[in-house]
């Protein structure tokens, strides 16, 4: 069994990545998308969304990131894929599942899921580019407007040579609107042979187990659920092994947000600093209460001391408290 980390787009970036897998339990990632259109994109491209090229293709972690491309035309599809390959890529995903507009409007995303025999093309064009060893991967939904479609979308993916399918259990029209309809999923092994891994609505190890379950699907991707609890992979390992398990305190998830905020000092625009905390605190705050204090203290603030200085302030109380 296993857990991939989702590609959330404008979430879940390297040091996202390098963080979530630091803490355990994840065992592939996938990068957020690179835009393809209709030329090969320079390294920099690559590079720039997935700097674990320069490291095996994994994160610090040692846990794999495959690349993840999205477009609507097989041929430039094909190239950019052979090129990842060629600077690294340890797997390359297809993103035919993301619902923006923007991103439908020109032909990419969740849009083609109503064209299935595009769909085949284009992980057919992409499978014959790529060295065999590496793994090609599609991420899909249900469907655009309804699941009617779902049976031949997935025979159209894996016929053209996909080594695995992920299924986020909605439509595009259901946005990300509960509930996950896993349950569809369990049609797919009736289809292909090749993996399919369930996503969607698993915020805890109840979730998990009841996914699995419906959907009949061995390996399950997490997204939105591990940004509010990082160690939910953990947690779900062990209670599949009957291991006891306590779960992280405020404490240790507090040590990530700060490691977080100094990266983010690093490598991001002064004005931009806070951005990367707040987003992440927005998520936290689902399962900490400490993480609403604390983005209510920090939500209006901007610059790097500010913030630094609210973040010892709540570091100070949670000390007294204790």
């Amino acid at each position: 069994m296993q857990l991939h980390l989702a590609p959330m787009e404008g979430v879940v970036n390297a040091r996202m990545r390098a963080l979530l897998t630091a803490v355990g339990g994840i065992d592939r990632c996938i990068t957020e998308f690179v835009r393809i259109s209709d030329q090969l994109l320079p390294p920099r491209v690559f590079y720039r969304l997935c700097p674990e090229l320069t490291e095996a293709g994994c994160t610090p972690s040692g846990v794999p990131v495959y690349l993840q491309l999205l477009g609507g035309e097989p041929g430039p599809m094909a190239e950019n894929a052979a090129r990842a390959a060629s600077l690294g890529a340890v797997g390359i995903d297809t993103n035919f599942g993301c619902p923006a507009k923007c991103v439908n409007r020109h032909r990419g995303g969740s849009v083609l899921l109503d064209e299935p025999e595009l769909l085949h093309q284009i992980i057919k064009e992409m499978r014959a580019a790529v060295p065999a060893a590496i793994p090609v991967t599609a991420k899909i939904r249900l469907g655009f407007k309804d699941s009617s479609r779902l049976a031949e979308i997935i025979a159209a993916i894996s016929e053209a040579g996909a080594d695995a399918i992920t299924i986020h259990a909605r439509t595009k029209e259901d946005g990300y609107k509960p509930p996950a309809h896993w349950s569809l999923l369990a049609q797919a092994h009736n289809i292909t042979n090749i993996p399919i891994i369930a996503n969607g609505e698993v915020w805890s190890p109840d979730d998990f187990q009841r996914c699995r379950a419906e959907s009949q699907c061995r390996d399950v991707m997490l997204g939105r659920g591990l940004l509010a609890r990082p160690d939910l992979a953990l947690e779900i390992k062990s209670v599949l092994s009957g291991v006891p398990y306590q779960r992280n305190s405020w404490a240790a998830i507090l040590r990530l947000v700060n490691a977080l905020f100094e990266d983010s000092i690093l490598n991001c625009a002064p004005r931009h600093v806070g951005g990367p905390i707040k987003q992440w605190l927005g998520y936290l705050r689902r399962e900490y209460r400490e993480a609403q204090t604390l983005f209510e203290r920090i939500k209006r603030l901007n610059t790097a001391s500010d913030i630094q200085a609210a973040l010892d302030e709540h570091r100070s109380c949670l000390q007294i408290a204790a």
